[in-house]
């Protein structure tokens, strides 16, 4: 089994597609129809899995119910990727994650007043918004855009650091192919948001902000050849503003800003794109429609366990499947919503359809099916999430470390991302970030991308 350690700088640029302006439609649109046979087999979904129940190739079938489609396909073999014949899936209880205090605090004292504007280009945003959750009880119409509305803006700490340090661990991009070929990439990342708080002692808009509202930035730290090549993408406080991505070449010793299109580019050798960043989502959510397709119960993993064992070496490979180690899987209550880009705003773009799996107390994905423009399945994404601790305000983030897994049915490969190294150490969060990482020029602006060398 040969490890390949190698990370084309020049896979974070793409040719520019011309976008055209968008205009959202009204007509009605049906699911994909893997995704509607899914919906009308689980319609009447009833009973339970108790805790302490396995899930195998052996009895799966009795619990394809609670399913998303993506999962039924990897056990069923219909593509490449399929369920190794020893796969164990152990089912524990359903664990309550309340939302943060301060953040259900900003929900009750400003969501009343966000309003839906339409837009001259036929889109539609929102305005008045001042953090926590924009709609707390979405209804129709417009459900399933309130719904991609409020996972655009989930429960989260406002800081994210990721650094090798004696209390954190680098995050890993590794991917491996159909002849079990691997590839890691080792980064640095830094995730802030920088408008909109609502943790405890953070200015609702931190000073330095100006126009921006998050930004994510991630540096190769190994292999070598590629060590300092960096990535950053801006989200702005004008949500009809497009988010700008800017890579650091360090054989140039200059940053690129780069096309809008790069959005569909993959991110540092993974099969993961810009878009896919961000909770499961990103592009703008003005730029796209979602449909509500209804709510179900789906399995997902709660990392309720330590990160410790969360490491390439430890997957059920060749897939690359969570082991019981990680921690139990459990059923959650989850809104359905199938999302596409506006019909004018379609050309050039990677997705057809994005089928989410929205978890309603996170309000973040646990799985994602992602369809061609074709409508045919492309890649399943699956998200594993477990609950972190801020020490100084005692507040409980159930988005806290996490992993992410992707697996790309087309082309027979796979990637995966997580937070936890060989120590079990993980990412750190608001105050237990270390303090050089507290600098929002450094890490938040592209001028700070011209610091990384010196």
């Amino acid at each position: 089994m040969k490890l390949v350690r190698r990370l084309s700088i020049w896979g974070l640029l793409v040719a520019v597609v011309m976008v055209l302006p968008g205009i959202v439609g009204a007509q009605d649109y049906a699911p994909p129809a893997e995704e509607q046979a899914w919906l009308a087999a689980t319609a009447n979904q009833s009973g339970t899995i108790p805790p302490g129940t396995e899930i195998t190739m052996q009895n799966w079938q009795q619990y394809k119910q609670f399913m998303p489609a993506g999962m039924v396909d990897l056990f069923e073999g219909k593509y490449f990727w399929k369920m190794p014949a020893d796969v164990r899936m152990v089912i524990g209880p359903t664990v309550d994650h309340p939302m943060p205090a301060s953040y259900r605090e900003a929900t009750e004292k400003y969501s009343a007043q966000v309003r839906i504007q339409p837009l001259a280009d036929g889109g539609m945003t929102i305005v008045n918004y001042q953090g926590g959750q924009a709609f707390p009880n979405p209804q129709e119409p417009n459900k399933g855009w309130k719904i991609l509305v409020d996972e655009w803006f989930p429960p989260a700490p406002h800081l994210y650091v990721q650094a090798y340090s004696p209390d954190s661990a680098l995050i890993h991009f590794c991917t491996s192919d159909r002849f079990q070929n691997r590839a890691c990439v080792k980064n640095d990342l830094v995730y802030r948001q920088l408008a909109f708080n609502s943790d405890p002692g953070i200015p609702r808009t931190e000073p330095g902000a100006r126009d921006a509202y998050l930004s994510e930035w991630i540096m190769v730290e190994s292999p070598e050849e590629s060590k300092y090549t960096a990535d950053l993408t801006t989200f702005y406080q004008d949500f009809t503003k497009p988010q700008d991505d800017y890579v650091f070449v360090p054989a140039m010793r200059r940053s690129l800003r780069l096309s809008v299109s790069a959005r569909c580019a993959p991110l540092f050798g993974s099969d993961m794109t810009h878009d896919d960043q961000k909770t499961g989502f990103n592009g703008g959510f003005t730029a796209f429609q979602a449909k509500y397709q209804g709510d179900r119960q789906v399995l997902a993993m709660m990392e309720e366990t330590s990160a410790e064992g969360k490491f390439p070496e430890n997957y059920d490979w060749p897939l690359g499947w969570a082991k019981p180690s990680w921690g139990p899987w459990s059923l959650r209550n989850a809104y359905v919503i199938d999302v596409r880009r506006i019909p004018s705003m379609r050309p050039g773009y990677c997705y057809g359809s994005r089928f989410m799996y929205i978890d309603k107390q996170t309000m973040s994905p646990t799985w994602i099916d992602l369809y061609d423009t074709n409508m045919a399945l492309w890649k399943v994404a699956s998200y594993a999430k477990g609950p972190l601790t801020d020490p100084a305000s005692g507040q409980v983030y159930a988005w806290g470390h996490y992993t992410e897994q992707y697996w790309d049915l087309q082309n027979d490969h796979f990637s995966s991302i997580f937070g936890a190294d060989s120590r079990g150490k993980d990412l750190l969060i608001n105050g237990m970030a270390p303090k050089e990482y507290d600098n929002i020029t450094k890490y938040s602006t592209p001028g700070g991308l011209m610091q990384i060398m010196k």
